[in-house]
């Protein structure tokens, strides 16, 4: 058989990521899919039927005799707090680079900014460690193809937790690595408690480190809604809930498996130099009679390719202990036999069934096929134990922990000690954009992005732009079935899903995932804040492990597309394209905003002036009222902030500078007697509190005027995609200048099969 054969004669885009990250050297078809199915019958017709695919670590490197890692998935725990053990821990993080592993780390062990240290000095904090994995990450690729791949977290509870926060919102900072914030339940019992009753609470926090010790005072509303402010601008940091993250798992009770972070996507909850590989099942080949009224899911041959998908998935282990980059790493394979099963083609499976995603009737769907995949998983590990031995560190705890309990009653568990278990973990849900992607079907647990676009195509026309009208596959295979040009209402993409049924799906598939899932929300540009702190809340309640957002139209736009913007491009800020040292002149065509503001002095009248079509911040004017404050320090700082306002500072890092001028006695006087200052504790904070609201104001008024495919505003239903896509592209991919998806902490191309992991 050919590729061409085996992917579809309209399916060059898959041909093309199958030659060019899946093929070893010269190897036909024929025998890529004997080596990547170690020549087992059984698996080897699931990849033929496009069944099942293991993840792209073990495509590209198993059975080849490569010094290259079978697994995608590494841990490198917490980060000591010591320049010795920092610099031998990016040592060990080139080396698992360069053996093509990405990896997460926590900084939550580094002593914050400020600390004591010998000698009378001071810590540094975590950011000159931050810049070190950074530039490892960048420096080091993974196999001589792409550049490493980094996950960093930081516990909430951390002092410069709110400096991990809002660093990446620094241009050329940390661009490297995904960013994660590790909160408890702790933190988030405060976040609800305000909520629900408006109570602020303020914990006090001591941090020990080797040779000493720092308090200090965190207020976790405060850091929630900064959090959120950041990440709804800049789709960083995602969250991990890590006592669920943590604790949800098979491993629970074993106080030797301590899982501390996950890798770069967040779908795998690893401890110290744990490892795994991933492989992912496709739902929507389950499907019986797709697109018609008799169409049903076929338990029964999908729980057989569990089975065999587990058994291939163990296998891999074995091959690929002497390839792991660090000694520690094998030491952990062999003990443990990690292992990642997930789904992919979700969203494609659903449509076949006529079921839209996210209703009632697909939860109760994906409640039953995940129920069915977990406890299948752990009857083949069970039985592969029988014949070749448990884990080595397993033990009876395994049978203790709540996952177990949920999935199998207690005379089933009683059968299955009498077993043991192969495995320490089995089911992951990853991205699985490319092998999604080659497939031609949905990714991972992902909604469709687009169900209909415009494509355009240059190679094909001597080099002249021509745009077709491209409808995804399976609307395309609906309407030939069923002799029709309609698009049925199911047929819905992520623009078009409300938050809380996305959320609430994978919250039910959670529940029988033992690792975790890697997803991403995507929200549509006219979302609030607000909507952001009620998601991440609503996630946490859900029992989600971790949540990613990405909001359309976010300034992070700025930073993932690479090539020259259009210059009539109106959605586009024209500050970021400004050299650094040139200072914008100003005409008398701004949108005016004002603001009257009560400080410890008196009244304050601020004034902001933006672009009326970008809606960027352009000058300020301040002019106090007719008691107290300084003419002079006033008309100062307006100059300055209209300086750096013209020279292309966003509004975000200048309202930064402002929360750090600190408190005003006047202020907290007034404040403590009048109560009637307005929100802040200075004037420099007041000030940046109204310049942030009116920005937000302006963005919202050019959002309404700016129409690209939105859901229905009133009642945030989902809407049909019925209309070809005339929109512009917003993200350009740089290898094609189609549409980038944001996905799982990755950016990737749906047109040419273009990806990055940042």
């Amino acid at each position: 058989m050919r590729v061409e054969e085996w992917l579809g004669s309209n399916n060059q885009l898959g041909v093309d990521i199958w030659n060019g990250k899946y093929k070893f050297n010269d190897e036909s078809f024929d025998e890529w899919i004997d080596r990547v199915s170690n020549n087992n019958p059984q698996l080897k017709q699931m990849i033929l039927e496009k069944k099942f695919l293991f993840g792209g670590r073990t495509l590209t490197n198993y059975n080849t005799g490569k010094n290259a890692s079978t697994s995608n998935c590494y841990s490198s725990g917490y980060a000591p707090d010591s320049v010795v053990g920092i610099m031998d821990l990016a040592q060990k993080m080139a080396l698992t680079y360069k053996a093509q592993g990405g990896q997460g780390v926590s900084l939550s062990k580094i002593r914050p900014k400020g600390s004591k240290i010998s000698g009378g000095y001071e810590s540094d904090g975590i950011v000159p460690f931050m810049e070190i994995f950074n530039t490892t990450t960048a420096s080091i690729s993974q196999g001589g193809s792409r550049k490493g791949a980094l996950m960093m977290s930081i516990d909430a509870w951390h002092k410069e937790a709110e400096t991990f926060i809002t660093i990446k919102s620094e241009q050329g900072k940390i661009e490297k690595a995904n960013l994660s914030l590790e909160i408890d339940d702790e933190f988030m019992d405060c976040i609800k408690l305000y909520y629900d009753t408006g109570e602020v609470k303020t914990i006090h926090r001591i941090f020990e480190y080797v040779s000493g010790s720092i308090e200090y005072d965190v207020t976790p509303i405060s850091l929630y809604k900064k959090m959120c402010q950041i990440s709804y601008d800049w789709a960083e940091p995602g969250i991990i809930y890590t006592d669920r993250f943590r604790n949800y798992n098979i491993m629970q009770h074993d106080n030797e498996y301590n899982i501390v972070t996950g890798n770069p996507c967040g779908e795998q909850p690893l401890p110290k130099h744990g490892a795994c590989n991933l492989g992912s099942i496709n739902l929507s080949e389950y499907v019986v009679n797709p697109y018609t009224k008799n169409a049903s899911f076929n338990f029964d041959d999908f729980l057989h390719g569990v089975d065999v998908a587990i058994r291939g998935l163990d296998d891999v282990i074995d091959y690929g202990i002497q390839y792991h980059a660090l000694e520690e790493q094998k030491e952990m394979a062999r003990n443990y036999r990690n292992i990642g099963l997930g789904v992919m083609g979700l969203a494609s499976a659903l449509v076949k069934l006529g079921l839209p995603y996210g209703s009632d009737k697909s939860l109760e769907l994906i409640d039953d096929i995940g129920f069915k995949m977990f406890k299948q998983s752990v009857l083949t590990s069970s039985e592969i134990a029988s014949e070749k031995g448990s884990f080595p560190k397993y033990s009876d705890l395994v049978w203790d922990s709540d996952i177990i309990k949920e999935h199998f009653n207690s005379l089933e568990i009683e059968l299955l000690k009498e077993k043991g278990l192969r495995n320490c973990s089995l089911l992951s849900i990853a991205p699985s954009g490319s092998i999604g992607t080659m497939l031609n079907i949905s990714t991972g647990c992902e909604p469709f992005f687009r169900i209909s676009y415009k494509r355009k195509t240059v190679s094909l026309h001597k080099d002249e732009e021509v745009y077709y009208d491209v409808l995804i596959k399976e609307l395309e295979e609906y309407q030939t079935i069923n002799q029709t040009k309609e698009i049925p209402d199911y047929f819905i993409s992520s623009e078009s899903i409300n938050w809380k049924d996305r959320i609430a799906l994978q919250g039910v598939l959670q529940q029988h995932i033992d690792t975790a899932i890697s997803s991403t929300v995507n929200m549509p540009n006219e979302s609030t804040v607000e909507d952001v702190e009620r998601l991440y809340l609503f996630a946490w309640e859900s029992g989600l492990k971790g949540v990613t957002i990405f909001r359309d139209g976010c300034k992070r736009l700025g930073i993932l597309t690479t090539n020259e913007e259009s210059k009539e491009d109106n959605n586009q800020s024209q500050v970021n394209k400004i050299p650094r040292g040139v200072i914008i002149q100003v005409d008398d065509n701004v949108v005016g905003k004002k603001r009257t503001l009560t400080t410890g002095c008196g009244s304050l009248h601020c004034q902001a002036f933006f672009d009326p079509i970008t809606g960027e911040l352009l000058e300020t004017y301040f002019s106090k009222g007719s008691s107290g404050g300084c003419v002079n320090s006033y008309t100062g700082l307006s100059r300055m902030i209209s300086l750096a306002a013209r020279a292309g500072v966003d509004i975000y890092s200048i309202v930064d500078q402002l929360n750090s001028s600190g408190v005003c006695p006047s202020y907290a006087t007034r404040s403590a007697v009048k109560k009637d200052t307005s929100k802040g504790s200075s004037c420099p904070v007041a000030i940046g509190n109204v310049l942030l609201d009116m920005y937000n104001e302006m963005q919202s008024e050019i959002n309404e005027n700016f129409e690209y495919n939105k859901p229905n505003k009133k009642d945030n239903k989902p809407t049909k995609n019925n209309d070809i896509s005339e929109n512009k592209v917003k993200r350009p991919c740089p290898q094609c200048g189609d549409e980038l998806v944001f996905e799982g902490h990755c950016i990737s191309c749906l047109s040419c099969g273009w990806s990055k992991c940042e």
